[in-house]
C-alpha cells in the first residue's frame, strides 16, 4: 500500500499512552431576559435578524449581556453568585428591555407608579445608553426614577451546554405590566399602546451598535399564539423560549379569549401563574431551577421521533455541579436542529416520552 502522497507506506507506530486533552468549556457570559407580560396578559417577543450573532432569525424575549458600566458589579466566573439572581442581573434585564423595546420598567421616585418619559427623551436615552455614552442608572435618576428591580420575578436560569463555543448563564424573569383597565390607563398614560390592540407589530428602533439592526419588530401575543406559530413553522423559537412559553401558556390569555378581558380575570390568571412559579416546580421552585440542556437521544427518521433530538433538562451544567442546584427532571424537549434554526420543538413529560421511545425500540 502506498501513502496518499505517493511515497512509501508509513510504519505502524505504537499508540500513545497519553490521551488528548479535552478543551475546557468556555466561561458563560452573564445575561438576563424578561418575559414581559402586557396589561392584557400577552407576551412580548422580538424578532431578531438573520445576521444576528445569537438566535439568528428567531423570536426572543428582550434581554442581553450584563454590563459593569450600567449594571454594577458582576460576580467573578468562579463566584457562586455568578449563577444566582442578583442586583446586576436585575438591572441588566431592565436596561436591556429598555434598549431593545423602548419599554421602561422603572418607578417614579415621587409616586411609585411607572415612570413617564417623553418619546423624544426616551429615544435619546436608549441611544446614549446603548452606546455607553450615559450610565443607565444616572439617566434614570435624572428623569426622577429608579429601576423597578423589585418587580422582577425569577423564573429559571439557563446555562448553555459546555460543548458549545458561545455560552451564557442567563437569568430569566417575569414582569407584569399593570392590568389593563380604564382607570389604570388614565392613571398611567405612558402605557399608551400597551393597553390597546396587541395584534399589530411595533417597529423597534435600530441600535447604533455595529451599525446593524438586531431586531426588526416587537409584538405582544398570547403565549399560545406564539407556540402555534412556531408549530406551524411561521417563526423560530429556540428551546428555552419555547419551553418557558409552554409553561406559562395554560395560565395566560388563550387565543380565543374575549377582548377585552375583565380586569378581575386578568388578575386571576396572574395569581395562578405566580402560584405555579413559586410552588409548581416539584421539590424545587422554578425560581431556583438551573437548566443546561443535554442530548439524551437522537432519534432516527421514521417512527415518533422522526429525526428529532431529545434534550434533557434535569442537569444544571458543569459550573453548578455539586451545588445541589437542579433543572427540570419531569420534562424533556424534542427539537429538529436545522440550518435555519430550530423547528418542530415539542415539550413532553419525560416518563411519557421514554415509554414511547421504548415501545419503538429506540431506548
Amino acid at each position: 500500500m502506498t501513502s496518499s502522497a505517493g511515497g512509501q507506506t508509513p510504519r505502524a507506530t505504537p499508540k500513545s499512552k497519553t490521551t488528548a486533552k479535552v478543551a475546557a468549556p468556555t466561561i458563560p457570559r452573564p445575561s438576563a431576559s424578561v418575559l414581559l407580560i402586557s396589561p392584557t396578559n400577552q407576551i412580548l417577543l422580538l424578532h431578531r435578524v438573520q445576521s444576528s450573532s445569537a438566535f439568528p432569525s428567531a423570536h426572543v424575549f428582550p434581554g442581553g449581556n450584563l454590563s459593569a458600566q450600567h449594571d454594577g458589579h458582576i460576580p467573578e466566573p468562579n463566584a457562586p453568585a455568578r449563577h444566582q439572581d442578583g442586583e446586576a442581573y436585575r438591572l441588566g434585564a431592565i436596561r436591556e428591555t429598555f434598549e431593545e423595546s423602548g419599554i421602561l420598567l422603572a418607578r417614579n421616585n415621587g409616586f411609585g407608579r411607572l415612570l413617564e418619559v417623553r418619546d423624544d427623551e426616551r429615544e435619546e436615552g436608549r441611544k446614549a445608553i446603548h452606546q455607553g455614552a450615559l450610565d443607565f442608572r444616572t439617566w434614570l435618576a435624572r428623569k426622577g426614577g429608579r429601576a423597578d428591580t423589585d418587580g422582577l420575578i425569577p423564573f429559571t436560569r439557563w446555562i448553555t451546554p459546555p460543548h458549545l463555543p458561545k455560552r451564557f448563564t442567563t437569568q430569566m424573569y417575569l414582569y407584569f405590566l399593570p392590568v389593563a383597565s380604564t382607570s389604570s390607563h388614565a392613571d398611567n398614560p405612558s402605557m399608551g399602546p400597551l393597553s390597546s390592540n396587541m395584534s399589530t407589530e411595533a417597529m423597534i428602533p435600530s441600535p447604533t451598535h455595529d451599525g446593524g439592526i438586531e431586531h426588526t419588530a416587537a409584538r405582544f401575543l398570547p403565549p399560545s399564539a406564539w407556540l402555534r406559530m412556531a408549530n406551524n413553522e411561521e417563526i423560530i423559537l429556540f428551546p428555552p423560549q419555547y419551553f418557558l412559553l409552554h409553561l406559562i401558556a395554560p395560565f395566560l390569555s388563550p387565543d380565543n379569549a374575549p377582548t377585552p378581558m375583565e380586569p378581575g380575570e386578568l388578575s386571576r390568571q396572574r395569581g395562578a401563574l405566580l402560584e405555579f412559579v413559586r410552588n409548581g416546580g416539584g421539590q424545587t421552585p422554578w425560581a431556583e431551577k438551573a437548566i443546561s440542556p443535554e442530548v439524551v437521544l437522537k432519534t432516527k427518521p421514521g417512527g415518533y421521533g422522526d429525526g428529532r433530538t431529545m434534550l434533557g433538562l434535569a442537569k444544571p451544567g458543569p459550573e453548578l455541579s455539586g451545588t445541589g442546584r437542579t433543572g427540570d427532571a419531569e420534562r424533556i424537549v424534542y427539537v429538529d436542529f436545522r440550518k435555519e434554526g430550530t423547528r418542530r420543538v415539542e415539550v413532553r413529560m419525560k416518563k411519557d416520552a421514554f415509554e414511547d421511545e421504548r415501545d419503538m425500540g429506540k431506548l
